[in-house]
């Protein structure tokens, strides 16, 4: 593991993650996670492709994504020019989907060590006292150690997780360095507990779950964390990571998985785990009283036949179940 610095100057960045209804903009602690998630779309974007010469001048890296995993460059400074910009930043976008959500972080694991922590904590706060809303996205449950800042953001701060399914050795199979989701689901409970809004991204879900695990699943979610909103994406088989999600679920044992996944390739296969899962979320969370946020691929909705219609206003509803942010208590 190579662990460096990040040269990069830039600090808040506009993010079409607003089609999500996650955020209007992110901020990234750091460059590479440790995390090594074999599926994860971030060394296929920009953020990696593009700078190569400086992963390899800074870390020696010479694929950034087959060797994604292995290298982390942190931007030390990041809080300090965060407040610089934040002081003379007149102009805040707050689309209806994206509602000025600031979003930590889209390309790595804020809390995936005690550095990483450290630069998160310090921008939240600065955040936080412009009276800016903050998404956390995490796997890791040292997200607990910030839950003082959280709570004294009084509902500008908004923690999540992705937990895909709770088989602690079929996740770590695809997501090697990544704490187990039994942690994650145990942090999220305390976090919950203390007052401070909680949301899942239970994605990607795999084509070795039925429709009775992922009711077990978003039961638990249900009666642990009373989740403002659960979103629900099946994976996605096209990219260049899905040959090494494959062969990491098959070096690891896991066969089952390794064979389902490879399934998918075939796109009638996929097209037809991916319509039975997102409907079963939506049904299930209906059923049991979770408020669900469905994210269909926009290829997979061009094939989806009668239900395309269905999925096309999914993909692009402006509005989502969370009542977040909350609106500054009146003076």
């Amino acid at each position: 593991m190579t662990h460096t610095t990040d040269p990069t100057k830039a600090v808040l960045s506009n993010s079409a993650l607003h089609h999500k209804n996650l955020c209007n903009y992110v901020i990234n602690v750091a460059t590479g996670c440790t995390h090594g998630c074999k599926f994860c779309y971030v060394p296929s974007t920009p953020n990696i492709k593009t700078r190569g010469k400086m992963l390899k001048e800074q870390a020696g890296v010479e694929s950034g994504q087959k060797e994604w995993g292995s290298y982390l460059l942190y931007r030390d400074d990041l809080p300090e020019r965060l407040a610089r910009k934040l002081d003379r930043k007149r102009k805040w976008e707050e689309t209806e989907d994206g509602r000025g959500v600031v979003m930590i972080s889209s390309g790595t694991d804020c809390y995936q060590d005690r550095r990483a922590a450290q630069i998160t904590r310090e921008c939240v706060i600065e955040l936080v006292n412009h009276g800016r809303p903050v998404r956390i996205l995490t796997r890791s449950p040292a997200v607990v150690r910030d839950i003082d800042v959280f709570q004294a953001a009084d509902g500008y701060v908004t923690v999540g997780s992705s937990i895909p399914c709770l088989d602690d050795e079929l996740v770590r199979s695809i997501e090697p360095g990544a704490p187990a989701p039994t942690a994650r689901l145990n942090a999220l409970e305390e976090i919950s507990n203390a007052g401070v809004p909680v949301y899942v991204s239970m994605s990607p879900t795999y084509p070795t779950q039925d429709r009775e695990d992922l009711r077990a699943l978003l039961t638990e979610f249900k009666e642990r964390l009373d989740p403002d909103v659960v979103f629900h994406e099946p994976i996605n088989p096209r990219g260049g990571n899905f040959q090494m999600t494959v062969q990491a679920a098959r070096d690891a044992g896991q066969t089952e998985l390794a064979d389902e996944l490879d399934k998918l390739r075939d796109r009638e296969n996929w097209i037809e785990y991916s319509k039975e899962q997102l409907l079963a979320v939506r049904d299930i969370g209906e059923d049991i009283g979770v408020p669900i946020h469905l994210w269909p691929d926009k290829e997979f909705i061009k094939h989806a036949g009668e239900d395309s219609e269905f999925f096309r206003q999914e993909r692009e509803k402006m509005d989502s179940p969370e009542d977040y942010p909350k609106p500054p208590a009146p003076v």
